[in-house]
Parts: structure tokens; C-alpha cells; sequence
């Protein structure tokens, strides 16, 4: 299956934060096997986010969100993707519950406002919000799904990994596993541990597909990822055995302070 992220939210547009959760998917989704290819961050405004979908469901079988299902007047992803399912509006009693109880327990009424969180898809599996007050959800309709998630990352990472459990996981067969091969600093080896001296000697290998391996600059040192794709992490690890050995004789074990699996 085939999964793209749309982040919204205009304080991710106007670089007041920064993106962290669609590094924890994108990661994630690698781990699982699935493929993600694009990744979109689109502000509050609902046209734009019904156009970034348009253009997502093109390309892949899931789109995953995050951000704009709170409270507030800005927080319309929830809205706009009832409409662009042609779902129907319905309020989930346990996320009802949990904000009358979250109410009460502040000693508040509940406003309309904070009620209008437990609005959900008909039809939609829910996913219930242990760390805040919107609830997420996953649709499924016409051969396309999304799943809908919250913005705060402390309460965005533990839905997740729900919806890993109800659904994602479900979809992969395959699972990634990369070995990291982490280069000393050219301060401390000279030359042979620059990017481009070492993508020379590792030659044809990084022209392989599966396993592949790729080569990343970075200021401590080089960094040479070799990555296999099966059907099982063993199997995975079997197939990535002889190229990550070949990769380390070529870039010889003087430079390497370490390999890890990522």
C-alpha cells in the first residue's frame, strides 16, 4: 500500500514549528514496509487541504493527517474530510464521554465548541484520544482510506501507533530493515571518509535496488545506509547480509566507527 502525509497547519507553512510528526511517520511507515512517497504540509483552509486530497489520491491508496481536528474555528480537517468522503456527521459517545468527564472535572460546562471534537465520520473507526481531547478517526470508502490524527505530537505519536495496530500494519507485506554504517569525521580520517570519496569505492552497490544503499554528508562523519526489503525481517536480514558485507570491504574497516541497525 501506497501512503502519503498531509500535515496541516499554518504555523507549519509559517515555519513557527517544526514538523516532527511526519518524521515519526515517514519513519514508522519505513519500518513497516510501507511506501510513502510525498509528503504535503497544506494550511487551515479547507479548499486548499480538499485540493492537496485531490492530488494525494492520485498517487496513493492512504493518506494519513495531521493536525486541525480540535476546538477551535480553525480546525476544519475533520469537517472537510466528512464532506470529501460524503460521509454523514455523527457524534461518538465515548469521545462525548470523555469530554463530559473532562468538564466536570474542571469544573466547566462543556461548551459547543470543545462537543463538536466527538463529531466523527459515520462509519469511521475511531480512535480514541488518551492524551488530549479530539479524537481520530479512520475512514475507509470507495477503495481509498485516511486516517486523521491530531496535531500535538504527545498525543499524535500514541494514535498512531493505534492505528499501526487497527489498520496500517494490516496492509504492508513487507517489512524494511536497514543496517546504518556510520563513518568516522574526515577531522579524524581525512579524506578516504568524505561523501564523495566514499560513494567512488562503494561503486556499483549503490546502484542496486534491493538491497540498496545510500550514502548521507553529515558533520560527524559519513553515514552509508543499507536497506532490504522481504516479506519478514528474517528474510530481510538475510538479504541484506552479503551487500552490507561487500559495502563494508569496500569502504574499509579502518574508517567505520560503527555499524547499527536503524
Amino acid at each position: 500500500m501506497v501512503v502519503e502525509i498531509i500535515s496541516v497547519g499554518t504555523e507549519l507553512l509559517m515555519g513557527s514549528i517544526v514538523n516532527t510528526n511526519a518524521q515519526h511517520i515517514a519513519k514508522k511507515l519505513a519500518h513497516m514496509g510501507l511506501d510513502a512517497y510525498y509528503q504535503t504540509v497544506v494550511g487551515d483552509n479547507p479548499e486548499r487541504l480538499r485540493a492537496a486530497l485531490d492530488i494525494a489520491y492520485t498517487r496513493a491508496d492512504c493518506v494519513i493527517t495531521t493536525g486541525g481536528l480540535g476546538p477551535t474555528k480553525d480546525d476544519l480537517t475533520k469537517e472537510m474530510l466528512i464532506s470529501y468522503f460524503g460521509c454523514t456527521p455523527v457524534e461518538d459517545a465515548e469521545a462525548l464521554r470523555r469530554l463530559e468527564e473532562r468538564a466536570e472535572k474542571r469544573g466547566v460546562p462543556l461548551s459547543e465548541s470543545m462537543r463538536k471534537q466527538a463529531t466523527v465520520p459515520s462509519g469511521a473507526t475511531v480512535l480514541q484520544n488518551d492524551h488530549g481531547t479530539a479524537p481520530g478517526v479512520i475512514i475507509e470508502k470507495d477503495g481509498r482510506a485516511c486516517v486523521m490524527l491530531p496535531g500535538p505530537p504527545k498525543e499524535m505519536v500514541p494514535m498512531f501507533e493505534a492505528a499501526c495496530t487497527k489498520f496500517l500494519r494490516k496492509r504492508s507485506d513487507k517489512v524494511f530493515v536497514s543496517m546504518n554504517i556510520k563513518l568516522y569525521s574526515m577531522a579524524e580520517k581525512g579524506l578516504p571518509v568524505g561523501e564523495s570519496p566514499v560513494a567512488d569505492r562503494l561503486g556499483s552497490l549503490v546502484d542496486g535496488e534491493n538491497p540498496s544503499v545510500a550514502t548521507y554528508a553529515k558533520e560527524d562523519g559519513c553515514l552509508v545506509r543499507v536497506t532490504a526489503a522481504a516479506p519478514t525481517q528474517a528474510e530481510a536480514h538475510a538479504l541484506l547480509a552479503p551487500t552490507l558485507a561487500a559495502a563494508r570491504k569496500a569502504i574499509g574497516e579502518e574508517y567505520i566507527r560503527s555499524v547499527e541497525e536503524d
